[in-house]
C-alpha cells in the first residue's frame, strides 16, 4: 500500500490497485485528477513519455500545467465556479519531449469509480497520421484545382450520371457562362451549352446519353453561334476497375483553324499579286483537263514572260519591279473572259487557263493580253512601256496532262522571244521542242565553259586609213567546245542575253580585255582596246565601278580601253544613260556608238552624250562603192560624226575598193578581213611591225 500511496497527491488518500491498474493499462496517454483540488493522482507510461517527464514530477502537480492552453485553462478554472462544465472533446497542437509537434485529441470527462468518487480522467488520442492525411487530401485538392487552372483546355468533371462535379475557369471563358451559374447548378448549364451551339439537336442527344450513362464518341468538334470550333474529348475516370465519372475537355481551334487557313491560302496564292501560285493553277489546270477529258472538250493555256523585266529592276529598283509585277496581273485580269483564270507561275511569268477555247479562241486572248499589258506604265513617277511574249499550248492537240501542257506552252513562249519577242506563238511538235532543248542545251554548256576557263579573247585589227599602222583593237570572244566544236558568238551570244548570263560573261571579257591590253602596254605596244557592252551589262548598277577597279588592278590608262554601246542602250532610259556615260568619261575611259545606222539613229542623243567615235556596221559597208544607197548612208554618216568631233570607224572592209572608198570620203579607221580576222594575242603581235 506504501507503494500505492506514493502515486497519490501529497495529503490526499490513496489511489486502489485497480484503479491504477486500470490507468496503466490504457494504451493511450492518460493521466487522473482530483476534481476538487485540480491535482495529478495518477499518470500511465505513454502519457509520461509524450510529456518527456517522470512519474515524480507529475504526480502531485496542478493539472493546467500539464495543459495550458487557453481552452484547457478555461475548462480549470470552470471546475470552481458553479455551474461548470465537467466534458471537454477538443484538438490541439502539443509539443513532444523531442520538440516535434503532434496533433492529439484530448477529451476530459468525469469518473465516479467505487470508493473514489471526483475523478477526471484526461486522455490523449494521437491524431498527427489522421492530420498529415488531411493536409496531403487538401495539398492534393489545391494542386488539382491548380492543374485545373493552369491548363489551357476548358474542362468539365461530371460523375457516371452528368452531374457536374466541378469545371475551371477557362470553361467558363469558352463557353461564356454568366457569374450566375458558376456555381455549377447541372440543368442551368447544360441549358446555357445548348442554347449557345449552332445545331442543338445533335449536342441535345448527346446529353440525354450522358444522362443515361451511354458512352460518347471520344472526340469531336462543336461549333458554337459565335463562330468559335471546339474540339471536345471524353476522357472516362476510373477506380480499383470501374468508371466513377467523366473528365470534358474542351479546346478552342479557332485560332489553329484560322491559321491552317492561312497557311494554305499562302500555299496557294501568289503573295505580292494576289493571283493564284504556280501550285494552284497546276491543280486547276489538271481539274478543268480531267473536265474536258469527260465532256471532250478543249481549252488552252498561255504562258505569258515580261520581256527584258530584269532591265526594270535593274535601273528602276525591285520596288518598282514588284509593281510591275502587280499591274501587269490586274491587267491581265482584266482583259480575261468571267471564266478564265490567271496565276503567276514564277518570276516574271504568268499563266493564263482558257477554259473551252479552241485556236481562234486562244489566239483572241493572246492578242487581248498582249494589248492590254502593252499600254504604257507611269509608277511613281516612272513612265516606260513594255513587251510580253506568250506560248500557247492547248488541250488536247499538244499535251494531255498539266505538267506536259505547261511545258509544251513555255516551248511556244520561247520561240516567240526568239522570233522578237512582242508577240505570241502557238506550240507545234517537235519544231519547238528540239528548238528548246537545243538552247538548254547550249545555256548549260555556256556556263561550264566559263566556269571552266574555256572562252577565249581574239583581237581584230584597228588600222589607220590615212597611215595604214594599227592603232586600236576590237576584243571578240571565242569559244570552242569539246563536244560542238566551234560555236559561233552569233549562236550563244542570243543565248545569254535571253537568260541573263550575258552579264557574266560580259565581265570576263572586260577583265581579260584589260589585262592583255596592260600586258602589251608594259612591252611597249601602245594598242587601245575595244569591248562591246550588252543593254543588260550597261544597266548594272554598279557597271561603273567594275570598269574602275578592272582598269586599276590591270595598271590599264583608261584611255586605252573603249567600251562599245548600242544605240538602243542610249535611248531606253536617256537620263540614267547619260549619268552613266558621264561617270564612264570621267574615268577617262573612251566611248563608241557600235553598228550605227540599224538603230535608232537619233542624233539628238549625240549632241547631249560624251561619244568619242561613230562605228558604222558592216551591212553598209559591203555594198561598197557600187551600191548607191550604201555609199549615201556611210557619206552622210562621216559628214555628220565629223561635224560633232567625232571618229569614225568601218567594219568589216574585206576590199581594197572598200577601203580606198573610205579613205576618199574621210573616214578615220577600218577593220577586217582586209587587214587580218580577230587573231590570238601572240599572232597579232606577229602581225605588227617590231618595236622601235
Amino acid at each position: 500500500m506504501r507503494a500505492l500511496a506514493m502515486q497519490a497527491a501529497p495529503g490526499e488518500g490513496p489511489l486502489s490497485r485497480q484503479t491504477l491498474a486500470l490507468v496503466d493499462a490504457l494504451w493511450e496517454p492518460a493521466w487522473l485528477v482530483d476534481a476538487h483540488t485540480l491535482r495529478v493522482l495518477a499518470i500511465n507510461a505513454p502519457a509520461l513519455a509524450l510529456l518527456g517527464r517522470t512519474r515524480a514530477d507529475v504526480v502531485g502537480q496542478l493539472a493546467e500545467a500539464l495543459l495550458d492552453t487557453p481552452e484547457d485553462l478555461a475548462f480549470w478554472a470552470g471546475l470552481q465556479g458553479p455551474g461548470g462544465d465537467t466534458e471537454l472533446l477538443s484538438r490541439t497542437l502539443l509539443l513532444q519531449a523531442d520538440g516535434q509537434p503532434l496533433h492529439v485529441e484530448r477529451r476530459i470527462h468525469r469518473v465516479d469509480l467505487p470508493g473514489e468518487p471526483g475523478l477526471l480522467v484526461v486522455s490523449l488520442r494521437d491524431m498527427t497520421p489522421e492530420r498529415r492525411a488531411l493536409d496531403e487530401r487538401d495539398t492534393l485538392i489545391a494542386e488539382l484545382r491548380a492543374t485545373l487552372e493552369s491548363t489551357a483546355d476548358g474542362l468539365l468533371v461530371t460523375d457516371l450520371d452528368g452531374r457536374i462535379r466541378a469545371f475551371n475557369r477557362r470553361f467558363t471563358q469558352l463557353w461564356r457562362l454568366p457569374d450566375h451559374l458558376a456555381g455549377g447548378q447541372d440543368e442551368a448549364v447544360y441549358a446555357w451549352m445548348l442554347d449557345n451551339v449552332q445545331e442543338p439537336e445533335p449536342y441535345q442527344r448527346q446529353l440525354q446519353a450522358i444522362e443515361r450513362g451511354a458512352l460518347v464518341p471520344a472526340t469531336d468538334r462543336i461549333v458554337l453561334r459565335s463562330g468559335q470550333v471546339l474540339e471536345r474529348v471524353m476522357h472516362t475516370q476510373w477506380s480499383r476497375g470501374r468508371p466513377i465519372g467523366r473528365v470534358w475537355s474542351f479546346r478552342d481551334l479557332s485560332e489553329r483553324l484560322a491559321a491552317d487557313q492561312r497557311i494554305e491560302t499562302l500555299s496557294t496564292i501568289d503573295t505580292l499579286t494576289g493571283v493564284p501560285n504556280r501550285r494552284q493553277l497546276t491543280q486547276k489546270l489538271a481539274a478543268a483537263i480531267a473536265e474536258a477529258q469527260r465532256r471532250h472538250g478543249r481549252l488552252a493555256l498561255l504562258l505569258l514572260d515580261v520581256d527584258a523585266f530584269k532591265q526594270i529592276n535593274d535601273s528602276l529598283g525591285q520596288g518598282i519591279g514588284d509593281r510591275v509585277l502587280v499591274e501587269v496581273s490586274q491587267r491581265i485580269r482584266h482583259a480575261l473572259r468571267g471564266g478564265d483564270l490567271v496565276g503567276r507561275v514564277g518570276g516574271d511569268q504568268f499563266a493564263v487557263l482558257v477554259h473551252h477555247a479552241g485556236a481562234e479562241a486562244a489566239e483572241h486572248a493572246a492578242r487581248r493580253v498582249l494589248r492590254a499589258t502593252e499600254a504604257p506604265y507611269e509608277i511613281e513617277g516612272a513612265q516606260f512601256t513594255l513587251t510580253c511574249s506568250i506560248g500557247v499550248a492547248l488541250f488536247p492537240d499538244a499535251a494531255d496532262s498539266a505538267h506536259d501542257l505547261l511545258r509544251r506552252a513555255e516551248t511556244a513562249m520561247q520561240a516567240a522571244k526568239a522570233g522578237g519577242r512582242a508577240g505570241f506563238r502557238f506550240h507545234h511538235a517537235n519544231t519547238h521542242d528540239d528548238e528548246v532543248r537545243k538552247r538548254v542545251r547550249l545555256d548549260h554548256a555556256m556556263r561550264q565553259a566559263l566556269a571552266q576557263q574555256r572562252f577565249r579573247l581574239h583581237y581584230q585589227p584597228q588600222l589607220d586609213l590615212a597611215s595604214g599602222r594599227v592603232v586600236g583593237t576590237e576584243a571578240l570572244i571565242r569559244w570552242k567546245d569539246a563536244h560542238y566544236g566551234d560555236i559561233s558568238p552569233g549562236e550563244f551570244i542570243p543565248v545569254a542575253e535571253a537568260s541573263g548570263f550575258i552579264v557574266q560573261i560580259g565581265d570576263w571579257v572586260l577583265g581579260e580585255a584589260v589585262a592583255q591590253a596592260a600586258q602589251w602596254h608594259r612591252a611597249g605596244r601602245v594598242l587601245p582596246v575595244s569591248i562591246n557592252v550588252s543593254a543588260l551589262q550597261f544597266q548594272q548598277s554598279g557597271f561603273v565601278t567594275r570598269v574602275s577597279r578592272a582598269l586599276a588592278q590591270a595598271q590599264l590608262p583608261p584611255a586605252l580601253l573603249e567600251l562599245e554601246l548600242t544605240e538602243s542602250i542610249l535611248v531606253r532610259d536617256a537620263a540614267e544613260a547619260l549619268e552613266r556615260l558621264q561617270a564612264l568619261a570621267a574615268l577617262g575611259v573612251r566611248l563608241a556608238i557600235d553598228d550605227f545606222g540599224t538603230g535608232y539613229s537619233s542624233l539628238a542623243y549625240l549632241k547631249r552624250f560624251p561619244i568619242d567615235a561613230l562605228k558604222i556596221d558592216r551591212r553598209f559597208v559591203r555594198g561598197l562603192p557600187d551600191d548607191e544607197s550604201d555609199a549615201a548612208i556611210v557619206r552622210a554618216i562621216v559628214q555628220m560624226a565629223h561635224a560633232l568631233g567625232l571618229r569614225v570607224v568601218a567594219e568589216g572592209v574585206e576590199l581594197p575598193a572598200q577601203r580606198d572608198f573610205l579613205a576618199g570620203i574621210g573616214c578615220n579607221m577600218y577593220q577586217g578581213f582586209l587587214f587580218a580576222p580577230a587573231l590570238e594575242p601572240q599572232a597579232l603581235l606577229e602581225r605588227l611591225p617590231p618595236t622601235p
